[in-house]
């Protein structure tokens, strides 16, 4: 199934089954107190905390949507199978008491598999479900244990974890609750061979989770406690790339037709990239992505909250283009066949295509030359170090990387673990904090000096 017919597949089957289709919102959400919407329930938390009715606003409890995400916690583990900064979300809701009283988790568990298996044919037997154990006077979610069961899920393929199994809340504060997950199984090849291999595996990726069904009981106040919501939802999240690559039957989603034909331009520059070098294409292909639908939200490189993240993402698909030594201008052809993958379904990518390319040569002539120099500044500093014995780069050693060279702190760390050297953050931190109040005292001279004038 190609990625344009799964997104279709899914919007109709709630469609047809009274589901209001809403389209996806910026990433930049409405909530300040984050940087990216990171889940399709982002746009909705107000409903969903009871606050506004969707009646009022949708005429229906029930949507669908598919919606653009962006997450950064994870960003150093993109280049494995699993892993993305950009991705998309499907999902579907219930906000509310349903007017039968039955979409709760019996509905939500009946079209997750009604979807699932007779929709896009996956095999149910191999899902593994979890479910919420029970945790901080929170009771373990007995009722799904006996819904899963009663669908044919075998209680052996249902496994009980805690935090791993309750949701949100997106913020300090907001709804959540404990979910169900459907994980499905790849099978040995992929496995780690511990008797004791499941769901979330610390080991290996045999198990991938597909399907995501939260039951939104709860509302985590200010104080971190957590009280009864006066109304019930159902919020649940597909990850699509996760999905599509179960689909296409690929070892990842790097191979399905959202990465491949990308990965391909790469290819006509490094003849060998993918085989030789897969996990930094991979990091070049997701940051290409990534990156490009941050610049059309409106958002520049800089070393600030967001910018920073997108500053972060060109440097650092910068540094691993010099490794699989792209040329010049390498990241054109990539990035036009990104647009051309995606802007039918996002057509604000196609509408800037022109700033989205700006920013990246922009960003790349600014960085290309400092990261040389500085390649060769860390070589010498590593030497240096073992020289000494040490295996650990001072936060004023890291800071002069930084200041002098415009390598982040991440890209420091990284560099770092290649080389088996930890990184002082916490002195780096000290040292950034002093050179920022230097600068503001800097300038609060200059405008003084300039009033006086």
């Amino acid at each position: 199934m190609k990625s344009k017919d799964l997104r279709q597949e899914f919007l109709n089957f709630f469609q047809k089954r009274g589901h209001k289709i809403i389209p996806s919102s910026s990433l930049i959400p409405a909530d300040s107190t984050v940087l990216f919407t990171t889940a399709g329930m982002q746009q909705l938390s107000p409903y969903l905390a009871g606050e506004k009715d969707p009646i009022l606003d949708f005429g229906t409890r029930h949507l669908a949507s598919c919606q653009k995400c962006f997450r950064t916690n994870d960003i150093e583990e993109v280049g494995d199978d699993t892993h993305h900064t950009f991705f998309e979300m499907l999902g579907n809701w219930s906000i509310g008491q349903d007017e039968n009283g039955e979409y709760f988790k019996e509905g939500a568990t009946k079209y997750a598999l009604e979807f699932f298996v007779n929709e896009l044919h996956l095999n149910k037997d191999k899902f593994f479900i979890t479910i919420f154990k029970g945790e901080n006077n929170i009771p373990k979610d007995e009722e799904s244990f006996k819904i899963w069961q009663k669908n044919g899920i075998p209680k052996e393929r249902i496994k009980e974890f805690g935090k791993d199994n309750f949701w949100g809340p997106v913020s300090e504060i907001g709804p959540c609750g404990p979910c169900s997950e459907i994980h499905y199984d790849r099978g040995e090849k992929f496995g780690c061979g511990r008797p004791d291999c499941g769901p979330n595996c610390e080991h290996c990726k045999r198990f991938v989770e597909l399907w995501n069904l939260v039951f939104m009981e709860y509302l985590k106040d200010e104080k971190g406690n957590y009280q009864k919501l006066p109304q019930k939802n159902v919020d649940t999240g597909i990850g699509f790339e996760r999905l599509l690559t179960i689909l296409q039957q690929k070892p990842s989603a790097y191979e399905t037709d959202i990465f491949l034909p990308v990965i391909q331009e790469i290819e006509k520059l490094s003849p060998q990239a993918y085989k030789s070098e897969p996990k930094a294409c991979r990091i070049i292909v997701d940051h290409l992505r990534g990156a490009s639908f941050l610049i059309s939200e409106g958002i520049i490189p800089s070393n600030l909250d967001r910018g920073y993240i997108l500053r972060r993402l060109i440097r650092r698909a910068v540094r691993y283009a010099r490794i699989l030594n792209l040329k010049n201008n390498w990241y054109q052809e990539p990035i036009k066949k990104i647009i051309e993958i995606y802007s039918e379904v996002y057509p604000e990518l196609g509408r800037a295509e022109e700033k989205i390319l700006t920013v990246w040569e922009n960003e790349e002539e600014k960085f290309s030359k400092a990261l040389i120099n500085g390649l060769k500044e860390f070589e010498k500093l590593i030497k240096k170090l073992q020289k000494k014995k040490k295996n650990t780069i001072s936060g004023k050693e890291a800071f002069y990387l930084y200041q002098s060279y415009g390598f982040p702190i991440e890209l420091i760390e990284e560099l770092g673990r290649e080389k088996k050297f930890k990184i002082d953050k916490k002195g780096f931190g000290k040292e950034l904090k002093h050179h920022q109040e230097i600068s503001r005292t800097g300038a609060r001279k200059k405008f003084k000096n300039k009033k006086t004038k």
